[in-house]
């Protein structure tokens, strides 16, 4: 019998299993830190590991299985080991097939009614909404489960039982969560009465404004923390406080531990590890995102100083050399900062989210990132309008963003451009100023995200757009994003434009054809010469 544990750190199905989750990563450090017993176990990797088990496929297939299906079962093993090795990364159609191979397996699980779908990193149910609290009640009551209910009871509830901890913490950051999230917790609840069981992650602290209202508790949980947990968890874990809702923290933790989050056991072809420079965005003016209106985390950054100090220390504990930066947007600082270091840094990789700066326009700046590492960068784009853009109050123009991918792609650092269609008001000529500003620059683009806006009904631009009742008051919505006739008109016709008109074009078709399936941004930058 192991030793009592005072924390588990627990992240539930259904993302991406490309690598360790920073949140339970750096929550695990400040906890050990101070002095607390505590342990991360990766309940999502575990998910993904039971589900694609060969012989527990097998044995499901039906004999009226599709012969597609019967070759994925047949070579999951060896499309799990490509893509856990460097292998993967040296052929893009070995790549391509193995991941085709396992999303193909996980399609024979359905649910007990047949409508349930998981692929590597999404998870639905079909007639179920993730953000009706009733429906989140039934599955932790289990008047209704997933099909997660298995790996739950026969692997995850024995190991959680044998940690023996005084209290559970969940990480829920993605919808795909929420329904395996409180039927676990709901699990839990039962397997031990007496554990203090807590909710938090940017999923939950996103939709607060819902989540306060109910008058009950909302069971199984004993607390919810809103926003960044470090302060709230060394509270509880110290039995310092008893409020089911908890404020985040103001004091962060930058500094990881990834103990019992093994990188290399992850679907990537090289061990990836997340780190962060900041929390929160340092712009905060994008009227789309309710970060502007009321963020997630409230800005925070490291001193950039010691940036490159938290790679090196990490590479050398882990034996790793890939990195991802998640921050919303690397401050110009940070990327100063790494630059400077760019000898100590050569031979690793990194990638991130930036901002069209008019500091990446500064070729000595950015060679030296080439230099200190830098792979790829991420950059929002959303629109080749000016008009769009200043309407969006993204704080940057076209002229910009033209020659900042042009340094960038002179310096050999792959780009990732994300646009969006479907903004509110934006007009054909917008759309097309899009579309002729991708192919103008289709050789400086390594990889597209192509989306069609969903309009957070916590943004600024969503005032005024909530579809009216019969007195002519606008309705409370449900969820995280706008809906209604208007919405999916909007949206309708950026699917039309993008299908009919954007992918027409071949230069712009050539990139999103070259873009890493399912995985997309967290494998591309192992593609970061897209010239296959």
């Amino acid at each position: 019998m192991t030793d009592p544990l005072s924390v588990l750190l627990l992240q539930p199905p259904a993302i991406k299993p490309a690598g360790p989750p920073l949140g339970l990563a750096v929550l695990l450090g400040h906890l050990r830190r101070q002095g607390v017993e505590s342990q991360a176990l990766d309940a999502n990797l575990g998910a993904y590991r039971y589900l694609l088990n060969p012989e527990r496929l097998a044995a499901m297939a039906q004999p009226a299985s599709t012969t597609s299906l019967r070759r994925a079962i047949k070579n999951i093993a060896r499309s799990w080991t490509l893509l856990t090795s460097p292998a993967a990364s040296r052929s893009f159609a070995r790549y391509q097939t193995a991941v085709q191979h396992l999303n193909t397996a996980l399609s024979a699980y359905r649910g007990i009614d047949g409508d349930e779908r998981v692929t590597l990193g999404d998870y639905r149910h079909g007639g179920r909404s993730e953000f009706t609290l009733k429906t989140l009640k039934q599955f932790a009551d289990a008047e209704d489960s997933t099909l997660f209910a298995p790996y739950f009871t026969q692997e995850l509830l024995p190991a959680v039982v044998a940690c023996q901890p005084k209290l559970i913490a969940l990480s829920i950051n993605y919808r795909h969560q929420l329904l395996p999230a409180f039927e676990l917790a709901g699990m839990l609840r039962r397997t031990l009465p007496g554990v203090k069981l807590v909710a938090g992650g940017g999923m939950l602290t996103s939709w607060r404004e819902d989540l306060e209202k109910p008058s009950d508790p909302l069971l199984p949980f004993d607390h919810l923390v809103f926003g960044p947990g470090e302060e709230a968890l060394l509270r509880l874990a110290k039995e310092e406080v008893d409020d089911f809702f908890l404020e985040g923290s103001t004091c962060l933790s930058f500094e990881p531990d990834f103990s019992g989050l093994v990188p290399d056991e992850y679907l990537s072809p090289e061990p990836v590890l997340p780190v962060t420079a900041s929390r929160g965005c340092y712009w905060k003016e994008c009227l789309f995102c309710p970060e502007a209106v009321a963020p997630t985390h409230i800005y925070r950054s490291c001193a950039p100083a010691e940036v490159p100090d938290l790679l090196l220390n990490l590479a050398r504990q882990w034996q790793v050399r890939y990195f991802h930066f998640t921050d919303n947007a690397l401050p110009v600082p940070v990327l100063r900062a790494l630059a400077s270091r760019r000898d100590e840094l050569a031979g690793m990789s990194w990638y991130g989210f930036v901002r069209f700066e008019k500091a990446l326009t500064d070729f000595q700046l950015v060679d030296q990132l080439s230099a200190a590492g830098c792979r790829m960068l991420q950059l929002g784009l959303e629109s080749g309008s000016q008009t769009v853009l200043d309407k969006l109050g993204k704080g940057t123009s076209v002229k910009t963003a033209s020659a900042v991918l042009n340094a960038l792609h002179q310096a050999g650092i792959t780009t990732y451009v994300y646009v969006m269609f479907g903004i509110p008001d934006e007009t054909e000529a917008d759309r097309r100023a899009t579309l002729d500003f991708l192919e103008e620059h289709a050789e400086t683009i390594g990889y597209l995200n192509l989306a069609i806006m969903n309009l957070p009904h916590q943004s600024e631009l969503a005032a005024g757009r909530r579809p009216a009742d019969e007195n002519g008051e606008q309705k409370a919505t449900g969820g995280l994003y706008l809906t209604g006739a208007a919405e999916q008109q909007r949206r309708g016709e950026a699917r039309r434009f993008i299908q009919q008109e954007l992918l027409a074009s071949p230069a712009i078709r050539t990139i999103v054809n070259r873009t890493p399936p399912l995985f997309t941004s967290d494998h591309a930058f192992f593609f970061d010469k897209p010239d296959r």
